[in-house]
């Protein structure tokens, strides 16, 4: 690291919204996720649970609950008393249907994938045809005086479990009556009213209901006859939500205090076949409530207002106890919240209501490896921009000159301009401004500011052409005919040459086109790979293109020979180092020093790496982070056990890197105690001795 002077920036204030609700899906290997802020967005486990699509929020919009549906279509409700079906092409609300009965909280697919039964404010549980189209009103149930909060089907499809306060009902879905009402024990409560929330309900197939409720109890029930059968005080506070195996022999409970319990179904005793559930694992990994949990065939997924998603495998269900039984923890968006605006020092946070610019700050002294270097400018908060309506912002970009800021919502794309005087510091909307055909959901300016790149659905790329006071639409690359790019994929990355000249795109389904934006004409295509790019990068001076995989492949392809570079086929034949390969976050950018050609310099959120192509790929047998050893070595030494990849994990968690023009390297910290500072107070706990 002694190369460069390190600016380890700290100011940027991300925290992240709290998880409302998660969904997974068997069919597709999908996660979903919704947020408190509205938003939505989806995890491809295959790809190493990469985040690989995310739905902006909207202030209006608040989900209280979300499902997949067969076909691998997405629907949610919330407490504007919307059912929205999400468009996972064009990343946006593909349209929403009033349910008719105020706020709703929870929505929940028939067995069979062809009916969304609805939980409502009012009292009513309203079933919905779902079409091929859209999804089209059937039925009321009957309707109660309390709300209902949860439901759950049968798995047969032919009753319907409502959880609501003090009671949980049971319908029958043909006649749409009640057939039972079980009333929850409120002795022990303790309070004037005395109420029992009954939050979570599931129905096995042997017709028993499990409950969950806010006196801490999972509780069995019978369908038939509505009385209880057996009863678990699993937690001292709140149980928030249940999730039940596709097999029904695990299920798993989140709770107020950020414990997660998993029950399974097992013998009395061995050799005889009675069963009984039985606690055996407890978790903590949140430190807030667990608001949702879901239980894929091997592992448990839990989402707390901590805003981190927990992905815990089952390792008895794991036959190679590798890679695959890790712990996974996702606390950062995979994709880049900061913008570098190189030639004037400046930094663009985005969050979901404004952006925030910053100019760094200035040192005029120098010293050896590992010196902190006073400052002799501080650095300074220039602008805050709120967004324009209730839409959250989805992408943001300021110019390398830093003269202009750009970012988008779901439905409109802004720009402004920036003007320095001096000391005084000046922003105006760009007054002749054109709307692009498609909404944007990524952004890029030209080297030159003369052109802002906007990438949009089904591989598409609107050129708009930037002067003084004007922005208008020149020209839509379109993905070649006959390649993946050019039917549905939305863009998911821009990266373009130093010297304006190339632009190269990649579509979340691993495509990656290059055009030639000079003449607008399209180049080639990388070949196809079978998992999704996280980050990519033109070289300024040979002009090849790196680019990072979400299984954490790095290959570097030739864009003047349409071929891998002789260096990218050394590392596909060759493969990297296991520990390499087995990181929990993905790369999320790349860069290079224009003085050094052979190197590569890239990161991602615990770690920053100098790949040197010059030196050997390191083996297995070798030690991948081995730097402190080789500051111990001799200089011959030193040269017969170095190898390709020099890693650092002095800075993390880590959201940004990117070189000045100037030689300078910019690292952008977020620590996990500054988060949780931000948080809303965790529920308190008397610890033993205090």
């Amino acid at each position: 690291m002694g190369e460069f002077t390190v600016h380890c920036v700290r100011f940027f204030n991300y925290v992240p919204s709290g998880v409302r609700c998660i969904s997974y899906s068997e069919e597709t290997e999908r996660l979903a996720v919704a947020r408190n802020d509205g938003s939505v967005e989806v995890y491809n486990f295959p790809a190493n649970y990469y985040q690989e699509k995310i739905i902006p929020g909207d202030e209006k919009r608040s989900t209280e609950s979300i499902c997949w549906v067969p076909g691998g279509r997405l629907f949610s409700g919330g407490l504007n008393g919307d059912i929205i079906e999400y468009d996972l092409e064009r990343l946006c609300v593909k349209y929403s249907v009033n349910g008719f009965g105020g706020p709703i909280w929870n929505i929940v697919p028939s067995p069979c994938g062809t009916q969304l039964a609805v939980a409502c404010e009012d009292g009513s549980v309203k079933l919905f045809a779902i079409t091929p189209e859209r999804i089209v009103f059937g039925k009321s149930l009957d309707r109660q005086k309390e709300r209902i909060l949860c439901l759950a089907w049968h798995p047969s499809g032919s009753h319907i479990v409502a959880g609501s306060i003090n009671t949980i009902k049971v319908f029958n879905v043909s006649s749409g009556h009640l057939l039972q009402v079980m009333r929850m024990d409120r002795r022990a409560l303790v309070g004037q009213k005395r109420e029992c929330i009954v939050w979570g309900v599931a129905v096995l197939s042997c017709g028993e209901i499990a409950s969950v409720d806010s006196s801490g109890k999972l509780q069995f029930w019978d369908l038939e006859t509505g009385t209880l059968i057996r009863s678990y005080t699993a937690s001292s506070s709140d149980i928030l939500s249940i999730a039940v195996s596709p097999e029904e022999d695990s299920l798993v409970i989140g709770t107020a205090q950020g414990a997660i319990l998993q029950f399974q179904y097992l013998e009395r005793q061995a050799g005889k076949e009675e069963k009984q559930w039985v606690s055996t694992k407890p978790f903590q990994h949140h430190t807030r409530d667990v608001l949702s949990v879901a239980h894929s065939n091997t592992c448990l997924i839990s989402g707390g207002l901590d805003g981190n998603i927990v992905i815990r495998p089952l390792l008895e269900r794991i036959q190679t106890k590798t890679y695959e039984a890790a712990l996974r923890k996702i606390t950062f968006p995979h994709r880049n919240l900061v913008s570098c605006a190189q030639a004037s020092r400046l930094l663009l946070f985005q969050f979901p209501d404004h952006l925030e610019l910053w100019r760094l700050g200035h040192t005029d002294q120098s010293g050896k490896d590992g010196d902190i270097l006073p400052v002799t400018q501080e650095h300074e908060l220039l602008l805050q921009l709120k967004r324009k309506g209730s839409e959250n912002i989805r992408c943001s970009c300021i110019s390398r000159c830093g003269t202009l800021v750009s970012y988008a919502t779901a439905s409109r794309l802004f720009l402004h301009r920036l003007r320095y005087d001096n000391n005084n510091f000046s922003i105006s909307k760009v007054p002749k401004f054109t709307q692009p055909p498609t909404a944007a959901l990524h952004l890029k300016f030209s080297p030159d500011s003369k052109q802002l790149y906007v990438g949009t659905e089904g591989g598409r790329v609107h050129i708009m052409d930037l002067s003084e006071d004007t922005c208008q639409h020149n020209h839509t690359l379109q993905p070649p005919s006959g390649t993946w790019a050019a039917s549905s994929y939305p863009v998911h990355l821009l990266a373009t040459s130093s010297d304006g000249s190339l632009l190269a795109v990649a579509s979340s389904n691993s495509q990656i086109d290059i055009y030639n934006v000079k003449s607008l004409s399209y180049l080639c295509s990388v070949p196809q790979y079978n998992s999704p790019p996280t980050a990519i990068s033109i070289h300024p001076s040979n002009k090849n293109l790196v680019i990072a995989y979400a299984d954490h492949q790095v290959v570097e392809f030739s864009i003047s020979e349409k071929q891998y570079t002789d260096w990218g086929r050394k590392v596909i034949k060759h493969g990297l180092h296991h520990d390499w390969l087995e990181r929990d976050t993905p790369i999320m950018g790349i860069t290079f020093n224009p003085s050094k050609s052979k190197t590569i310099l890239l990161h991602d959120n615990y770690m920053f790496c100098i790949i040197d192509k010059s030196l050997p790929l390191p083996d297995d047998k070798t030690v991948l982070v081995n730097q402190k050893t080789l500051k111990n070595l001799s200089v011959s030494a030193r040269m017969s056990h170095a190898h390709a990849f020099k890693i650092t994990r002095k800075y993390q968690p880590l959201l940004f890197m990117d070189l000045l023009d100037n030689g300078e390297l910019v690292l952008v910290e977020r620590t996990l105690s500054d988060i949780q500072a931000q948080l809303p107070p965790p529920m308190k706990r008397k610890q033993f001795g205090t």
